[in-house]
């Protein structure tokens, strides 16, 4: 029998505010155990949650830039359930008026060897506060608490199960991912949990309508894991119905080291949460007015960007949908075009995604760290442009450039001259080389002449190694065939 995957992913967004959503208390990663939770955070008697507003212009930032519906008026519920790390006994989130209802994400990636387009609808994405954090390590067989990321504001977007295998799952996240750190509304440090991915997995035989039992991987914090678990629960799923079981509807957790889920509680509908709307939150408003002001201040959207970049730069989609991956990468092609010129473009986009990600992913390091500066790489697409230097003597000009860490701009004609790298374009020092060339290579001179015109390959590679790599192949080439014509 034949199987299709159905994939919906729920996304949690820690949002960049400095105080949490209901309270005052710092957010900052890495503060000691149970120093940021205030009385607010923990709903001793008493004490009243406030919205904070950062929190909503940031959920409104990211409704447009999918192009969602922003709710003029949204509710908050208390979802209620009992674990060791929510102080409440309740979690503060929206059930049946989300802040953001609808919007879609295009998103790009490689399948069988092609560039594809997908877009995927969004269900909504409302407002929360996180939880605590149980640690179940080093505590002498015990288990601690650690409440300072209660009350920490959230932003869960919830994607359609419009999704069809693990690698779309993970270029959705990755597109995802890269939209919210563009926008300002997430830092994106999936180590800290500030980008947390569950994943409903459900398998159904190909060509059925009804979508099959799903289950739900939760706290995933790395792309490979999402592919990973996405491709284990799906062997999960189908062996288990081959085999004549049935899947039961649960919330599982993946093990990286087994590579394996296993289940952690039976999956919660959202009648087991006794949804009702906080007493103490009256209705979140938003006006027209409020929403033009988020607009006014938001950065170019990276579909505008792309639209820009083919039609300013004459790139092709594909280049333009690399190049918008993330901000970091779009403004360093930017710079780099400021240097080189609008006529390099193309040779900008040819680098970043070639020798420039290539070197960064090996080093596993970001774009934004990158110690070559837009102004060298730049300047040294003009040499290679001017005919100063060949395509090959650009690789080891940029391996020096990495190596050196600098941000000299006037680095790239040092390292030229420093290493004897410039192009031999004179036409004189070039004629004796072809002269040479021509007759010490009687063969394949010979063959040449006779038809063969492939065997002015093994001319070239001649001359280019007599002039050691630097004679400018173009000119040599053109050099090469008059004398031979003649």
């Amino acid at each position: 029998m034949e199987w299709e995957v159905v994939i919906g992913l729920e996304n949690h967004v820690q949002l960049t505010t400095d105080s949490k959503i209901f309270s005052g208390s710092p957010t900052a990663f890495g503060a000691a155990p149970n120093t940021q939770a205030s009385p607010v955070d923990l709903a001793l008697p008493g004490v009243l949650p406030v919205m904070n507003k950062e929190a909503v212009d940031r959920a409104i930032r990211f409704g447009l830039a999918v192009g969602a519906t922003i709710a003029p008026r949204s509710i908050f519920a208390r979802k209620n359930y009992f674990y060791p790390d929510l102080p409440k006994g309740y979690q503060i989130s929206q059930m049946d008026d989300p802040v953001v209802q609808g919007g879609s994400l295009t998103f790009g990636y490689e399948k069988d060897g092609k560039f594809v387009t997908k877009t995927v609808n969004l269900t909504r994405a409302h407002l929360e506060e996180d939880a605590g954090k149980s640690l179940h390590e080093d505590y002498h067989g015990m288990s601690g608490i650690d409440l300072n990321r209660a009350g920490t504001p959230l932003l869960e977007i919830v994607s359609e199960p419009e999704i069809r295998s693990a690698q779309e799952a993970v270029a959705y996240a990755k597109a995802l991912h890269g939209l919210v750190m563009w926008l300002g509304v997430c830092d994106g440090n999936m180590q800290e949990g500030s980008f947390r991915c569950d994943v409903n997995v459900s398998v159904r035989p190909k060509g059925q309508k009804e979508f099959g039992t799903r289950c739900e991987i939760k706290n995933l914090n790395s792309f490979r894991f999402i592919e990973e678990a996405v491709n284990v629960e799906v062997r999960r799923q189908i062996e288990l119905i081959e085999d004549g079981g049935k899947v039961v509807q649960a919330t599982r957790l993946y093990d990286p080291d087994k590579k394996e889920t296993r289940e952690m509680r039976s999956k919660e509908d959202a009648q087991d949460y006794r949804y009702f709307p906080d007493p103490d939150l009256p209705p979140l408003a938003i006006s027209p007015e409020w929403i033009e002001r988020v607009k006014a201040a938001m950065p170019e959207l990276p579909a505008v960007m792309r639209e820009r970049f083919v039609s300013e730069y004459k790139l092709p989609e594909y280049d333009s949908l690399i190049l918008t991956s993330s901000k970091a990468m779009a403004g360093y092609f930017e710079a780099v075009v400021a240097t080189a010129g609008q006529e390099n473009a193309k040779a900008a986009a040819n680098w970043l995604m070639g020798d420039v990600s290539s070197t960064l992913n090996r080093n596993d390091v970001d774009i934004a760290d990158a110690p070559v500066t837009p102004a060298q790489l730049g300047t040294m697409l003009k040499r290679i442009a001017d005919g100063t230097i060949s395509n090959a003597a650009a690789k080891k000009v940029f391996a020096a450039l990495w190596e050196a860490g600098s941000d000299d701009t006037g680095a790239v004609d040092a390292i030229i001259a420093e290493k004897g790298l410039k192009q031999i374009s004179d036409t004189g020092a070039l004629e004796a080389i072809v002269n040479d060339v021509i007759a010490n290579n009687a063969k394949s001179v010979e063959q040449y002449r006779a038809g063969k015109e492939a065997a002015i390959n093994a001319l070239i590679g001649q001359a280019m190694k007599a002039s050691k790599g630097q004679a400018n192949p173009a000119q040599l080439t053109e050099l090469l065939k008059a004398k031979l014509a003649g």
